[in-house]
């Protein structure tokens, strides 16, 4: 299933369709033969990984049943065979069979942008609580690229998670209102807004057994800025099948909030989010 991201790959077009495109695009040559059937399969599954991609990688290939003289040149040395071309150069290749995730991670890996990279390391920094680390790599981005505005949120998140609030405002008023995600360390602030609005809570976390439904949503609130977001999704949920009078149904909206600050993708927030759907419906 040729199409516009998926080419036949000779030694005549190789240097103007895998060399030359590769310095814009990443290349995937894959060596393949119908008459191997591993092989088949492998430019199956590329093709349909490529194509989802639509343009962020490009798949060139190469029937050594036809032609040998590329594969040699590549030192192919069996079947299926990936090499993967990326500014003009070799960088990476996969001989043999290889599993559909090992192959969706190599696309991945391709086609993250230096944002996405940048997001990725980031979340390592977050769950270790080494913010210094990620103000050093954030303020180094932004220095690159200043007018990055998504770089500008994660910035803001870091310096609430911080508790340094006075900068994290600073720096959220110069995000516009439409940029994706500036409502997570906007949400975050409002948070920690709201806990010291409530004063000591000190008594909060340990009253794990109370149905009092204002001590709860302390609780709540006081996880949330703690980080424990799974303890501070239970309450919430509690809160929802027992009183949703009480706020205003402020148990679902604050789990809809909780979910803002875990992020897209989070597996905890489509695990609560599939509960908290569950009871309404």
């Amino acid at each position: 299933m040729e199409g516009n991201y998926i080419f036949q790959v000779t030694p005549e077009s190789f240097q103007a369709d895998v060399v030359e495109q590769s310095k814009a695009t990443p290349v995937l040559i894959l060596f393949w033969a119908e008459e191997v059937p591993p092989s088949s399969e492998a430019r199956a599954l590329l093709e349909s990984i490529v194509n989802s991609n639509q343009g962020k990688i490009l798949l060139g290939l190469v029937n050594v049943a036809q032609d040998q003289s590329l594969a040699q040149h590549l030192q192919v040395q069996g079947l299926p065979s990936i090499r993967v071309i990326s500014d003009g150069q070799l960088v990476e290749q996969l001989d043999g069979p290889q599993t559909e995730s090992s192959m969706r991670e190599l696309v991945d890996r391709l086609t993250l942008s230096s944002v996405e990279v940048l997001k990725d390391q980031l979340q390592i920094f977050i769950r270790d609580k080494d913010y210094e680390q990620a103000l050093v790599m954030l303020e180094q981005a932004i220095q690159e690229e200043p007018n990055n505005h998504s770089m500008r949120v994660e910035l803001a998140d870091i310096l609430a998670l911080q508790n340094n609030m006075e900068e994290a405002r600073g720096v959220l008023v110069t995000i516009p209102q439409e940029v994706a995600e500036r409502d997570r360390p906007q949400t975050r602030i409002e948070f920690y807004d709201e806990v010291a609005a409530l004063g000591d809570l000190s008594k909060s976390r340990s009253s794990t057994d109370t149905e009092d439904t204002e001590e709860l949503y302390r609780s709540a609130l006081l996880a949330v800025v703690e980080q424990d977001y799974e303890y501070a999704l239970e309450r919430c949920l509690h809160i929802l099948k027992t009183d949703r009078e009480f706020g205003e149904d402020i148990g679902r909206t604050t789990m809809i909030r909780i979910f803002s600050l875990l992020g897209k993708g989070s597996e905890l927030a489509k695990k609560y989010r599939r509960k908290m759907f569950a009871y309404m419906h």
